[in-house]
């Protein structure tokens, strides 16, 4: 059978210092793959992207990206493969959104070479995706949230990577730049085959926009698979501990979300 997995996670355990935030979790990701992660706060969402992207090294298990274990690969290779998004963009520099986004290119440029036309080009079809272009002169440290988060999905869709790691990138953006950024993170999925893993707050985005997804719970896989078999009541309840409803979107037939308020269930 051919193993067409771009990459993979086997039995990784591993956190901050000796205590582990993530436990023996294991599941592939195909070429093309749009995954979300979803969980309560301190499942270790976050800490699973920076496992797999080398940020933190684990204490069990590995991560393998092309059958290659990653920390056997050098760190401009890694880099012109996966981008990373973290979820706090706190940049203490005065660089511009354009310099920003240039730094992208600096994983696909040999030493001490200068940026080629194909990369400035680059560079501005990414901020023409995120909606950027007016910012490019501006400080990155002016910006607010929003503005800086979309400056930063710009430099890692200028990394051209294979995998796209993202940390709860809606976290900061207005309801229209939500929309406007997972359409885009969507068409790119669809058009250029970009492999995405992302990180998500809000059950309805997730359900809407990935294809598969992963739940945790206190560092575990709970349940892995399509959205109407991951967010289903009984799960979520017992995840999240709160009570909802669970119904189907009449448009995109997705499952949605429903909360159902304390004073509700006190009725």
């Amino acid at each position: 059978m051919k193993d067409d997995n771009l990459i993979s996670t086997e039995n990784l355990t591993g956190g901050y210092g000796k205590s582990a935030v993530i436990r023996d979790v294991s599941f592939d990701i195909k070429k093309g793959d749009f995954l979300g992660i979803i969980g309560p706060n301190g499942s270790g969402k976050s800490t699973l992207l920076k496992l797999m992207s080398r940020v933190l090294t684990p204490q069990s298990g590995r991560v393998t990206l092309d059958k290659t274990d990653i920390r056997h690969m050098g760190l401009k290779g890694l880099s012109q493969k996966i981008a990373f998004v973290p979820q706090e963009t706190l940049i203490n520099f005065s660089f511009s959104v354009e310099e920003i986004v240039l730094m992208g290119r600096i994983p696909h440029l040999k030493r001490l070479q200068h940026e080629t036309k194909n990369d400035h080009a680059i560079v501005q079809r990414s901020l023409q995706e995120t909606d950027t272009v007016n910012l490019k002169d501006k400080y990155i440290n002016e910006l607010s949230a929003g503005e800086r988060q979309r400056a930063i999905i710009a430099r890692a869709l200028a990394q051209e990577p294979a995998i796209l790691f993202l940390d709860e990138p809606t976290s900061h953006l207005d309801i229209g730049h939500q929309i406007q950024m997972l359409n885009l993170l969507k068409k790119l999925n669809r058009e250029r085959s970009l492999t995405v893993l992302i990180v998500l707050h809000d059950l309805n985005l997730a359900s809407e926009y990935c294809d598969r997804l992963i739940l945790l719970e206190k560092g575990r896989i709970f349940k892995v698979g399509a959205p109407h078999e991951v967010l289903t009541y009984q799960n979520i309840e017992k995840v999240y501990k709160t009570i909802v409803v669970v119904n189907e979107n009449p448009i995109s037939k997705k499952p949605y979300v429903l909360l159902v308020s304390g004073e509700r269930k006190t009725e």
